[in-house]
């Protein structure tokens, strides 16, 4: 099972795998805190993708599918993830404010195709 989560809020023992999916390290946010098992900085959008993204829900799709491009060429680190969500939950852990437009909700919907 792959569950989607905001890397600040609580930490539950449901979380499973605690997987980091940003390119950037959470402000404010210690690596104790966290509790991250994995952190997958280069399994994130390409610095350029998401600086022209921006959590801007009229680019979402186009972010998307961008985004699924340079996943392509990811294949171990999506497939660290998927055997992860075999073996247990898998919580694709973000930074964002925006809940419905980020990387981590793109990347399990990709990972959801992938599976089928």
């Amino acid at each position: 099972m792959i569950k989607i989560k905001r890397v600040y809020d609580e930490i539950a023992e449901s979380d499973g795998s605690r997987i980091l999916v940003d390119r950037l390290w959470p402000r404010g946010l210690s690596k104790d805190k966290a509790k991250v098992e994995v952190w997958l900085k280069d399994i994130a959008p390409s610095d350029e993708l998401r600086k022209w993204f921006g959590h801007d829900p009229e680019k979402w799709n186009e972010f998307k599918r961008r985004y699924f491009e340079e996943l392509k060429d990811k294949k171990e680190l999506v497939g660290m993830i998927i055997e992860k969500s075999k073996i247990g939950t898998a919580t694709l852990l973000y930074g964002a404010k925006e809940e419905k437009y980020n990387n981590a909700v793109a990347l399990k919907e990709f990972i959801e195709v992938q599976k089928v």
